[in-house]
């Protein structure tokens, strides 16, 4: 293991490694700051920037976007009360609290080095587990593959915010858009309508900047996003001996449940944040000051949520499992160059692995860096007009867009996926799911078809192989158990109205 974390720092330390996770890290706070952009629409219009870089270099720049707009969010919302990133939400009960009683500094401080802790122990955490895993996950075939893409499509229920059947409902459409083009064992056409251009598939690149990029300039144009700068002096942004008594056991707290949370599908760094408030809470003596400007209040969720970033890699890189929308990006992104996720990349491509591993830990070390200092910079930044900031997001996404096969047709494909997200948005249908299962389409089905070849036509390989039986009946168990109780709640519905 030291051999390959010297070698992932000889990678990572590379002058233009170290410049891309420079430029991750700077993004990533930017974007947190900025309500109403986030990681994934970012990681959208800047994707095509990335196709004349190193696999490396792409991805240690996506991964400073993610990891930096964790660190960015609770700026906005300690200062604004505005929630930069949704994992953010939490620190604004007790970090605004806090700033109107002039201590903004603290709070700031605290959540910066809180963050800076949880997402060492997050890089540690990679480190140990990843590696056996992938070792465990070498012995699997295609039907191993299809249970786990099965597995990962499953995820489709987590990233419901709200209603389950309409996000199976956008899972599904996204599986039948990945089917558009030429079969890749037959050769024929497919849901091509008769247009050539469609015989190489539907675009990732024009999909994902639609549906992230342009429906998010158009769900905002209409909202009302003026915000109330806090004019305060932030002074003491490094805490004093009272407030590290106070933060010290929420930071652990926060640091180990976060990691293992970030872990499961779904967003690990939302679900950790509110469990490490609800926690410290639970467990504090004076329950009563939580909401009212109680460090700890700060000090758990911002652990927690930047060390659910570092567990949300381990399933990609040692199962090739996406377990949130934001690492579904990275994994196409690994794609488009030509790389899988999964068991295979720590041999075939160890210099990926262990360097974006390595530039984690130079990350967290530049973002403790820049976010003190620059925190009179991050509020001018609130100050930008979002008349200004959206019709350069739209720029970006026309730019991007083009830019990949210089091709108008993809221009109206994004103008029309994000016309399609836009009306998703508001009749509360997710694009996460159809996003999700779109990436995972292809490999369900070469997998499964693969298979099919193996065993002469018999579904029986999937059951005869116990990897492969047991993913599927942990994706089954968990349809059933989130289907259920929607059903309940109609049939109670049915038997109140039989009664009235």
């Amino acid at each position: 293991m030291w051999a390959n974390i010297i070698h992932g720092f000889q990678v990572s330390t590379a002058p233009e490694n170290l410049f891309f996770c420079f430029l991750g890290v700077l993004i990533g706070t930017l974007i947190g700051v900025l309500p109403g952009i986030g990681p994934i629409g970012t990681m959208a219009i800047l994707l095509p920037v990335t196709f004349k870089m190193t696999p490396v270099g792409t991805f240690i720049l996506l991964a400073g976007f993610y990891y930096g707009a964790m660190y960015g969010g609770s700026t906005t919302s300690i200062l604004v009360n505005i929630p930069g990133e949704a994992a953010s939400v939490v620190t604004c009960l007790d970090g605004y609290q806090m700033a109107l009683q002039g201590r903004a500094g603290p709070a700031l401080g605290i959540a910066a080095f809180g963050s800076f802790i949880a997402g060492t122990f997050s890089v540690i955490g990679i480190m140990i587990l990843a590696h056996p895993l992938a070792l465990a996950a070498l012995r699997f075939g295609p039907p191993e593959y299809f249970s786990l893409m099965c597995l990962g499509l499953s995820l489709v229920i987590y990233l419901a915010q709200k209603s389950v059947e309409k996000a199976v409902m956008t899972g599904l459409m996204g599986l039948i858009r990945s089917w558009v083009g030429m079969d890749m064992f037959t050769g024929v056409a497919r849901l091509t309508f008769g247009v050539n251009e469609f015989n190489d598939g539907l675009g990732l690149i024009p999909i994902v900047m639609g549906l992230f990029g342009i429906s998010e300039v158009f769900t905002n144009i209409e909202q009302d996003l003026r915000r109330e700068i806090l004019e305060t002096k932030i002074k003491n942004l490094f805490p004093n001996l009272q407030d590290w008594k106070e933060s010290f056991w929420p930071i652990v707290r926060g640091s180990l449940l976060g990691f293992f949370l970030g872990i499961l599908p779904g967003g690990g760094a939302i679900i950790s944040s509110f469990t490490s408030y609800g926690l410290e809470k639970r467990l504090s003596k004076h329950p009563e000051r939580f909401g009212r400007g109680e460090i700890a209040g700060v000090a758990g969720p911002e652990s927690a949520n930047n060390a659910a970033v570092g567990g949300a890699f381990i399933p990609l890189l040692s199962l090739g499992i996406p377990a949130n929308m934001v690492i579904a990006m990275l994994f196409s992104a690994l794609l488009i160059h030509g790389v899988q996720p999964g068991p295979l990349l720590i041999t075939e491509h160890s210099e990926i692995f262990w360097g974006v591993i390595t530039s984690m830990y130079t990350g967290n070390a530049m973002l403790l860096l820049l976010n003190l200092p620059l925190i009179w910079v991050w509020v001018q930044v609130l100050k930008i007009p979002y008349k200004i900031l959206f019709p350069l997001i739209l720029l970006f996404c026309i730019i991007g867009a083009y830019s990949v096969n210089y091709s108008v047709l993809d221009l109206k494909l994004m103008l029309g996926f994000g016309i399609l997200g836009y009306l998703m948005r508001k009749l509360e249908y997710e694009p996460a799911p159809l996003c999700l299962s779109f990436i995972l389409g292809p490999l369900l089905e070469k997998n499964m078809r693969q298979s099919l070849i193996i065993s002469q036509g018999s579904f029986r390989i999937f059951a005869i192989r116990p990897i492969a039986a047991i993913c599927l009946g942990i994706t089954f168990l968990l349809f059933v158990s989130t289907l259920v109780p929607p059903i309940k709640k109609r049939l109670k519905k049915l038997e109140d109205l039989e009664i009235t």
